[in-house]
């Protein structure tokens, strides 16, 4: 094999791991920015109750808080098991990823944190 050859194989082999890099970057933007989206969808929960607590009767307004809080609790999860996927089959080479064990930790402290919510709506409000 020619040293051009080599050279080209090498700098092929070099751009493969920089964009399998890139991937596993743009995996946790993505986990982000559902956790994000999870949280947007809790807090017009907790917002919707806030405004319209005094309807009558007031369990519609604690169901349709509920129904956002849960969503965002599903969203959450739904992003952490298609992150964890993802970054399964990636390996990363000059960066250093996010631990699947981190998502985890993220998706269960916010689906734990909107549980209590839902929870408190409901028996505190």
């Amino acid at each position: 094999m020619s040293d051009d050859t080599q050279d080209r194989t090498g700098l092929a082999e070099d751009r493969t791991d920089l964009a399998e890099d890139r991937t596993a970057l743009a995996n946790e933007r993505t986990f982000a920015g559902w956790a994000r989206t999870a949280m947007a969808a809790i807090g017009i929960g907790l917002g919707f109750k806030a405004l319209f607590g005094a309807m009558q009767p007031s369990w519609v307004a604690k169901a349709i808080a509920t129904l956002f809080i849960a969503l965002g609790i599903f969203l959450v999860i739904m992003a952490e098991r298609r992150a964890c996927a993802i970054a399964a089959r990636l390996d990363t080479h000059s960066v250093e990823d996010m631990a699947q064990m981190n998502l985890r930790i993220i998706a269960i402290g916010i689906g734990l944190g909107a549980a209590s919510l839902i929870t408190g709506l409901w028996l505190l409000v």
